[in-house]
């Protein structure tokens, strides 16, 4: 009976690896899952002086969509940079491959909820404390993630506001808000599986039989059996 406050931990684990995992494959592949995204009121120019309404970075590129609503993704790689200039070229910004290197954090902490994930099914009682501690390395790695995600989304949203006579609007994916809430599953999960363990080594405490406190009459100990 006392497993079954584990299961709640490997639940939350488990969502928490799904969404790291799909947000993990991000652009080019999945172009729904995007860190953050740029809807341009009127075009601008991106580096090979195409028109785009819309742009989107991704993990491993970026995509853009033209006025046509076709979209256009980067040859996929870690830490690229893209250029964008207003219609008129006469200013341009530059996100740079320093931004964008360190979301390959992501499939780091992806791997390291797996690892969690398959020490939380063990029922030794050593191996799941290491799962809970786990579970706590993946969340730290998540928020760093996170973080950069933050500083992406932030840096991008000012340079674009440079670019004169361009109306621009940037805001987080379903990426960055995927990242989010991986971070809180598994905080949850690292105290779930601990407090459940915990339960468990209680229960077993309890089940060993007490020993009796009953006094004997002092005459009896010397009675011989």
């Amino acid at each position: 009976m006392a497993r079954i406050f584990c299961i709640p931990g490997i639940i939350l684990l488990f969502a928490a690896f799904v969404l790291s995992f799909l947000t993990s494959i991000s652009l080019p592949y999945l172009t729904g899952l995007d860190i953050a995204r740029t809807h341009f009121g009127n075009g601008v120019l991106e580096s090979g002086s195409e028109g785009m309404t819309e742009l989107r970075f991704g993990i491993w590129a970026p995509c853009f969509y033209d006025q046509d609503e076709q979209r256009t993704c980067f040859k996929a790689g870690h830490g690229y940079k893209i250029s964008i200039s207003n219609q008129d070229k006469t200013a341009n910004v530059i996100i740079g491959s320093s931004w964008t290197r360190g979301l390959a954090v992501h499939p780091v902490a992806t791997a390291v909820i797996f690892v969690a994930l398959l020490l939380s099914i063990s029922q030794h009682v050593t191996i799941t404390l290491i799962a809970s501690l786990t579970s706590f390395l993946a969340a730290l790695l998540t928020l760093i993630a996170f973080a950069i995600d933050i500083a992406l989304f932030a840096y991008l949203k000012h340079q674009v506001n440079k670019l004169p006579n361009v109306q621009a609007k940037t805001s987080p994916g379903a990426g960055f808000w995927m990242t989010f809430v991986s971070f809180i599953l598994l905080l949850l999960a690292g105290c779930t599986v601990c407090f459940g363990r915990r339960r468990d080594r209680m229960s077993g405490a309890t089940a060993y039989p007490t020993m009796s406190t009953k006094k004997r009459p002092f005459l009896s100990r010397f009675r011989k059996n």
